[in-house]
């Protein structure tokens, strides 16, 4: 059984189910959110505690790793999982105020929930982290392209980041879905099933979380579409030590 489980963005949507089902498994749940509402109702729902957290303050996400520690003695798995959606692109779309909140929510909110559970986890003897990353960040995405280059931005920072960690015996990975009926789609969810793309109940993805965990592979970036088994993105590798594309200046 896991222990100890932190969510970000965990008050609603994938967040809220990732925290329900380790909860149903026993675990203990640290929900951390900007909707206090949400995250405190689901936090007595569970069992567990919310604490308020904007994920793009480096202080706010140590802040959660030490309610974890404060309110159950330790942490084992970490679920990156705030997002936000609607960054545009670029010429008459590109908008400044949205292109930095989605790339601080995603790419900095990720960066700086890395860096305050790594070394926590790494001292315990070992761990699990997982961000949620999007089918947008292994394939192109031409209607919001600022997301997508977030997305792809966290997928590359698992890939890379879990060699370097695996000997602490801390795994990192990502969960890739396709669109995921969150209040994130709300208004274009119409839209999207209109076109005939399939929408993904937030609770498939939880359990693609649980069995990525459980699995303890690292590195892999997971495909999770709605009715189909999860399966792990392709990628050309570089062995350790050998030149390839992406290592030159």
């Amino acid at each position: 059984m896991t222990d100890v489980v932190l969510v970000t963005g965990g008050a609603s949507g994938i967040g809220a189910a990732v925290a329900r089902r380790f909860a149903r498994d026993g675990a203990r749940v640290v929900i951390a959110d900007l909707d206090e509402a949400g995250g405190a109702a689901l936090a007595e729902e569970t069992g567990g505690v919310f604490v308020r957290t904007d994920v793009t303050r480096e202080e706010d996400n140590r802040a959660a790793v030490e309610a974890a520690i404060a309110a159950f003695g330790g942490l084992d798995v970490v679920h990156l999982n705030a997002g936000a959606g609607g960054g545009g692109g670029v010429g008459a779309d590109f908008d400044l105020e949205r292109y930095r909140r989605v790339l601080a929510v995603i790419v900095d909110g990720t960066m700086f929930g890395m860096n305050a559970a790594l070394p926590v986890l790494a001292s315990a003897g070992g761990g699990a982290i997982v961000v949620t990353s999007s089918l947008a960040g292994v394939a192109p995405a031409p209607l919001d392209p600022v997301y997508s280059a977030a997305k792809h931005a966290v997928t590359a920072l698992v890939r890379s980041l879990a060699p370097a960690w695996a000997e602490s015996g801390v795994t990192i990975n990502a969960v890739c879905p396709g669109f995921v009926d969150t209040p994130m789609i709300a208004q274009v969810r119409s839209r999207i099933v209109e076109f005939g793309l399939a929408v993904t109940d937030p609770a498939e993805v939880a359990e693609a979380v649980v069995s990525i965990v459980a699995g303890g592979g690292t590195g892999e970036a997971w495909l999770v579409q709605a009715g189909q088994t999860p399966v792990p993105a392709e990628f050309l590798r570089v062995e350790p030590g050998r030149t390839g594309p992406g290592t030159g200046g």
